[in-house]
């Protein structure tokens, strides 16, 4: 199942335990990136949604579509 970014960040905080206030100072970023990320906002800066999923050990990467499209 693929899974959005907005879902999988705020999946990932909850998990830890983290309000999106104590999230977004763990991560160095402002309360207004972790939000705009929960709710699945498009303009984002792709500096700033690498360091939120560096918390959880991931980043963003080029994925070809056919190879989404190709697995189930």
């Amino acid at each position: 199942m693929k899974q959005t970014l907005a879902h999988f960040v705020k999946e990932q905080r909850k998990k830890v335990g983290f309000t999106q206030e104590e999230f977004a100072e763990r991560a160095g970023v402002a309360l207004t990136v972790i939000r705009k990320i929960e709710q699945g906002k498009e303009n984002l800066s792709l500096s700033k949604v690498n360091q939120v999923l560096l918390m959880f050990g991931h980043t963003l990467a080029p994925v070809n579509i056919k190879d989404l499209r190709d697995k189930p």
